[in-house]
């Protein structure tokens, strides 16, 4: 009784297995053809332009990095303006050095060279876009 049992148990385990193999072998190639990152790299650099450690590229350079007036002031009777550059054509080794560095308006950045290259590699796209409109 207790052997026929046992042999009972082993027999569905088998079956178990055998279906539990041919549902990956089904999802294998599926698994293959995957890409391996959730979002893209440019959707990265997006995420990070619009949203990074702090305040937003876009608040100062644009929604698309075109650059764009901050505030507009008076100072001894002269009107000043102080306005975030374009960024779209700048290099990824100048972008890099000021978002390390301490600068007297923007505020420092703790980016890893790899969100630096995303947030380049989304400027370089919107600036493709922009002259394909």
């Amino acid at each position: 009784m207790f052997r026929r049992a046992v042999w009972g148990f082993r027999d569905h385990i088998l079956k178990f297995y055998g279906v539990f193999l041919k549902i990956v072998s089904l999802l294998f190639p599926l698994l293959l053809l995957a890409d391996s990152d959730f979002i893209s790299d440019f959707e990265y650099g997006q995420m990070l332009y619009h949203n990074p450690r702090g305040i937003s590229c876009a608040a100062c350079h644009g929604n698309h990095g075109e650059g764009k007036k901050i505030v507009t002031y008076k100072e001894h009777n002269v009107s000043r303006t102080i306005a975030g550059p374009d960024i779209r054509k700048k290099s990824l080794e100048e972008i890099e050095s000021v978002v390390a560095r301490n600068h007297p308006i923007m505020p420092k950045y703790y980016l890893t060279h790899e969100e630096v290259v995303a947030l380049y590699n989304y400027l370089q796209g919107n600036s493709v876009e922009e002259e394909e409109e």
